[in-house]
């Protein structure tokens, strides 16, 4: 009886340890992968923060992308399916070619793109900005910088996202039809000190009007290259997003104004909605599978009050 009571015992032991260890377990986990390291993210994980605090029956966690590659993105994502992941938001970095691991991501988790999207790939849909419609009203700003017409130069980290692209797009339908020309778009692969030696680059060569920064870090380069250059004034600024160095340009008039989005909804929305559809609610998704998140123009009239906005998302 003894050794019956023992091998009882055991049995019960052994066939309660995966309940005990699914008890202390039980939290889903839900990543959302950057393109980059920028104040654009932290802005974005503030919103991630945010979701957490209302839904802390999930794990989550922002993936910070160093290198800015689709390799990196990759090995990022095996990383997350191998810790068995429940949900992904991605930027990413070059859709064309991240398709195969993007579909690999939604073949076993909730994927979900923001930022930047990938229209090609089972993503269940995108949460950001038009881009399109970001470009044009950049475009908008870009005629507004040069009302007699002239020639301007774009600055991005890479022409293989889709936001890149499209922004491209935006500013071309805005600015048809008027006297100005974009004479290059200087890519640089998100590296900081080479968006800095490309607009060095332009200004050494120059014969341009207007410098426009189309990621978050191209415009504060811009202005630092510009300011060195002593050519604050000179040569006319537009910018993408709410990085401190651009709005303090913004604030100094060295730069006429930037296209901010709302990363911090960006971070939020990925995560809550990927709960809703986690849990069986699709109604949020539209026909298109587009979530768009509205953009705004920030210049001298409304600087202060976004900065002060801006510092207090930060310091958290």
């Amino acid at each position: 009886m003894k050794r019956f009571a023992a091998l009882l015992l055991a049995a019960l032991v052994v066939a309660s340890a995966p309940l005990a260890s699914q008890a202390q377990g039980t939290k889903k986990s839900l990543a959302l992968v950057t393109n980059a390291a920028a104040d654009f993210w932290t802005i974005a994980r503030r919103g991630v923060e945010k979701a957490n605090k209302e839904h802390p029956e999930y794990a989550m966690e922002v993936i910070v992308t160093g290198q800015a590659t689709a390799a990196e993105q990759r090995r990022e994502l095996d990383n997350l399916l191998t810790r068995g992941i429940a949900g992904v938001a991605i930027s990413a970095i070059d859709p064309k070619n991240s398709t195969e691991i993007l579909n690999k991501v939604a073949g076993k988790a909730v994927l979900f793109t923001t930022d930047s999207d990938a229209p090609q790939s089972n993503r269940v849909a995108y949460i950001g900005t038009d881009n399109v419609a970001a470009g044009r009203q950049a475009g908008e700003q870009i005629k507004k910088a040069l009302p007699n017409g002239g020639k301007v130069m774009l600055f991005v980290g890479t022409m293989d996202a889709d936001n890149a692209r499209e922004r491209v797009q935006g500013i071309k339908e805005a600015l048809n039809g008027s006297n100005i020309t974009i004479l290059d778009i200087r890519t640089d692969g998100v590296d900081f000190a080479k968006a800095k030696a490309n607009v060095q680059d332009a200004l050494a060569r120059g014969g341009v009007d207007c410098l426009v920064g189309l990621y978050s870090y191209n415009t504060p380069q811009i202005y630092s290259a510009v300011k060195e250059a002593g050519k604050a004034g000179q040569v006319k600024i537009v910018g993408f997003d709410e990085d401190p160095q651009t709005l303090r340009g913004v604030a100094d008039g060295t730069i006429l104004s930037t296209v901010v989005q709302q990363p911090f909804e960006f971070g939020y929305q990925s995560m809550i909605d990927m709960i809703k559809y986690m849990n069986g609610d699709k109604s949020f998704i539209p026909a298109n599978k587009l979530i768009i998140i509205p953009t705004r123009v920030i210049d001298k009239s409304n600087v202060a009050a976004f900065q002060q906005s801006m510092k207090e998302l930060l310091k958290k």
